[in-house]
This record gives structure tokens, sequence and C-alpha cells, in this order.
């Protein structure tokens, strides 16, 4: 079926100008974007506070998380992000894509953007 992969330029919400471009793996099934600590520290990115996340396997795990300002198919949104460690995998999670207004397509497997938000 093969992997989503995204383009996206990652920057500080507080100085604009610290940014980086990188090519996430979209998934679906993380609920975040997880992106390596020492990279949203070089951005000048620092943690808030500490959460706990469940892995696949069942772990239960605590990370450091933030804000950063994400860009991708000409959408901008700020996002959480997790502070990964360098073993976790670097991803970009459901609540960015909707923060985006992104989906992905389920025939082509290609991120489009959306044609409506769900409304009440």
């Amino acid at each position: 079926m093969g992997n989503t992969m995204a383009k996206v330029r990652l920057c500080n919400p507080r100085d604009t100008g610290k940014c980086l471009e990188l090519e996430l793996l979209v998934d679906t099934g993380s609920t975040y974007t997880w992106i390596k600590s020492s990279r949203l520290r070089e951005l000048g990115i620092e943690p808030t506070t500490r959460w706990r996340f469940r892995t696949i396997e069942g772990r239960i795990i605590e990370r450091d998380i933030g804000e950063a300002l994400i860009e991708c198919m000409g959408e901008r949104a700020t996002t959480i992000v997790v502070f990964a460690q360098e073993n976790d995998a670097e991803v970009l999670g459901v609540y960015s894509l909707e923060g985006l207004r992104l989906e992905v397509d389920p025939i082509t497997k290609q991120l489009k953007k959306t044609e409506a938000l769900l409304a009440v």
C-alpha cells in the first residue's frame, strides 16, 4: 500500500525566522506530531508541559510537549508537538492534519485539502 509522506515547514511560533523543512510520515494513528527533541530545541522551541502516552505495544511513556507553527500544501496552523527521543519516529499526526485542513485520500493515499470541515 505504501506510506504517505508530507513535506512540512516547522517554525518557532515566537520567532518565525527559525524554521526547518522536514519530510514526515503521515500517521493517522498518532494524535500528535512527533519531532526529535534536538530539532525542536534547535528552533528555540521549549517544552510547556509533560504528558503521558500509550504506545502501540501498550506501554506508558512520558514526553515533553510544546507548540510549533506548521505549514504544508499552502496551509498554516499552530500545533502541539511532542519532543521525540532519538529512538522515537518523527510523524505528522491527526491534530496537525486537522489544523491544516488536510486529509489522506483513501484511494490515492496522498494528502489533499479537505473539502469542508465537519460542523454541528
